[in-house]
């Protein structure tokens, strides 16, 4: 399998004081990594460092060739401003193709064809005329994944997509993402709080932890010391 992003002895910091120290794993093509850790962990600086726009401190994370070019999808957490913000459902989905279109101010036939494409695989077809703003909590987050599908064909990389969500709404997320990662055979990175449904659904589990993180495969990690201490706390 290759090999799409690997992250060796990496280490983050803020201020002169580390967050993450010596973190070492990798992200093959079609895996479902689950980024877990209590708050404060660096789930948030890691992501950063995976979208480039926080250079480590010390290690290297290396990138497919496949990937310098919208192969990162990104999800990000919504904020209250972001929830009201005043645009149709197409121009949202559309402005995943932003950065694929580099200076080129317009889409091509076959950018278009795609994003029409993430409309229909979301089943947002009855939506595309309304406003964002509008749509309950559930569609919103099933548009800004089309938006994310639009930005990057190789990598899903979602900041903890189910937040807010209510259980019926959450399992039905879940299993979008699922089937995109099974199915479409994307590569899915999700950084989440909710370990069960981590362990559920994804092959691979990163802990971060200051003192000593894990990564490996969902089962492992349920037979590991963090794994069985953490669902013990929960």
């Amino acid at each position: 399998m290759n090999e799409l992003i690997r992250c060796e002895n990496v280490s983050f910091s803020y201020e002169n004081a580390d967050v993450l120290k010596n973190l070492s794993f990798s992200v093959g093509e079609g895996d479902y990594l689950c980024i877990v850790g209590e708050n404060g962990s660096g789930k948030s600086t890691l992501t950063k460092g995976i979208l480039g726009l926080k250079q480590p401190a010390e290690g290297r994370i290396i990138k497919s060739d496949s990937l310098r070019s919208g192969g990162i999808g990104y999800l990000p957490q919504q904020t209250p401003a972001q929830k009201d913000f005043p645009a149709s459902v197409s121009e949202v989905v559309f402005s995943g193709l932003l950065g694929r279109s580099g200076f080129h101010p317009f889409y091509t036939k076959k950018d278009k064809q795609d994003a029409y494409d993430n409309i229909k695989r979301l089943g947002l077809e009855g939506l595309i005329k309304r406003s964002y703003r509008d749509l309950s909590g559930g569609q919103q987050q099933r548009v800004l994944l089309a938006r994310a599908l639009c930005a990057g064909k190789k990598i899903l990389l979602l900041d903890e997509p189910v937040t807010g969500l209510d259980p019926i709404v959450t399992e039905e997320m879940y299993k979008i993402i699922e089937e995109l990662n099974h199915e479409e055979k994307i590569t899915v990175i999700m950084v989440s709080h909710d370990i069960s449904s981590a362990v559920k659904y994804a092959s691979h589990i990163l802990h971060l932890n200051y003192d000593k993180s894990f990564f490996g495969t969902a089962n492992d990690y349920l037979n590991s010391p963090i794994g069985r201490r953490f669902f013990s706390d929960e």
